[in-house]
């Protein structure tokens, strides 16, 4: 069966396996390491005997505690919740998910539920690299079912169902179908906007490309320009012009507007063509190979260099194997909500090896 149109099988076959290894956990009682050892997310140890079961026992006598709170009528207005959101969950904002004693009842069953399956990944004897893929998508199977996805649970959805007469729904069952039609997701009305008009509006011109990107010189600004160019690496999920909107929200027209020669880097979007390219290719045949045309073009020594996001990442990554080959084209390096540091709990673990992690520290003479 093919996936969801636009999840990628990787993240579809790693679901399908955490949610294995976690059915595993509770069905076959798998060693699970301490309870108070996982609560602190230390390292796993040796399983401590009756850990599963003390879990699970405490996770029925919550719900039983909740139950009795809900019949007494002491779960309503008045009572104190047993269990509540992380600080920063908006999920449940809404006053009836604290006023209606129905709607507290789904929230805080739906967070038990939570903490339990968050309980059994932080106590599963795993290896490191195992347990982050685990917590990963055990996340995303919890996010995934709590009742503020769902209309007949959600008390803000029906609110506005009965208010709107229903024409909410209605409005939100047409841009399913159109979604479905289509065979992918998308968050605005996509006819009201077209390129170079309303957005990536800046005069600019396509000066390289190959089988990963496009490289775009944008037209001078100012009589005068800087001695290094200006390379700009954003992104792969998202189209060159998130950084070229309108021409007063445009960081490309800004950065020409103070005496910069601008390159933008514009990623192809991958199709079965693109599946044997790798980590590497997006460092080598991208963003070096970037930095190389910029330089041939603008006949500089040097250029500086943007990077956003997962395209900060990939431009940290390039500088460290130039680096490693003693070369230093790269006069600055600027970075915006670029993550470098992959070994932290939580994450994947996709970068462990500290010779490729690029670190702020070190990244010039």
């Amino acid at each position: 069966m093919a996936p969801p149109a636009g999840i990628p099988d990787e993240f579809i076959r790693g679901f399908i396996a955490s949610a294995q290894t976690l059915w595993q956990l509770i069905a076959t009682g798998r060693p699970l390491a301490d309870a108070a050892t996982a609560r602190d997310k230390a390292p796993t140890k040796a399983a401590a005997p009756g850990t599963l079961a003390e879990l699970q026992l405490n996770y029925f006598q919550q719900h039983l505690a909740l139950w009795s709170r809900m019949m007494s009528g002491a779960g309503g207005q008045t009572g104190e919740p047993m269990v509540t959101p992380d600080r920063g969950d908006r999920r449940f904002h809404a006053a009836e998910w604290r006023d209606i004693p129905g709607y507290s009842l789904v929230k805080q069953s739906y967070l038990l539920n939570a903490r339990l399956v968050g309980d059994l990944v932080e106590a599963a004897a795993l290896d490191p690299r195992a347990k982050h893929r685990l917590r990963f998508y055990a996340r995303q199977m919890v996010d995934m079912l709590s009742p503020a996805n769902f209309a007949v649970t959600n008390p803000e959805v029906v609110k506005l169902a009965l208010e709107s007469k229903g024409q909410s729904l209605l409005a939100g069952f047409e841009n399913l179908s159109r979604d479905l039609h289509q065979g992918r997701l998308s968050i605005t009305d996509e006819t009201a906007f077209e390129v170079g008009k309303d957005v990536a509006a800046s005069a600019g011109a396509v000066v390289f490309e190959n089988a990963l990107f496009q490289l775009i010189q944008y037209a001078p600004l100012t009589e005068q320009v800087a001695t290094h160019p200006l390379l700009i690496v954003p992104p792969c999920i998202n189209k060159f012009y998130i950084l070229d909107l309108q021409p007063e929200n445009s960081f490309v027209r800004f950065a020409a507007e103070q005496g910069n020669t601008v390159f933008l880097v514009s990623w192809r979007n991958p199709d079965a063509e693109c599946s044997h390219f790798t980590w590497d290719d997006y460092v080598e045949l991208g963003v070096l190979k970037a930095i190389e045309a910029a330089l041939a073009i603008s006949g500089a020594d040097k250029v500086n260099t943007v990077g956003w996001c997962v395209g900060g990442t990939i431009l940290a990554s390039a500088l460290a194997v130039l680096r490693r080959r003693e070369e230093a084209p790269v006069a600055s390096l600027t970075l915006l909500t670029t993550m470098l540091d992959f070994s932290e709990p939580g994450d994947l673990g996709v970068f462990t090896d500290e010779s490729t992690i690029f670190r702020l520290e070190q990244r010039m003479a």
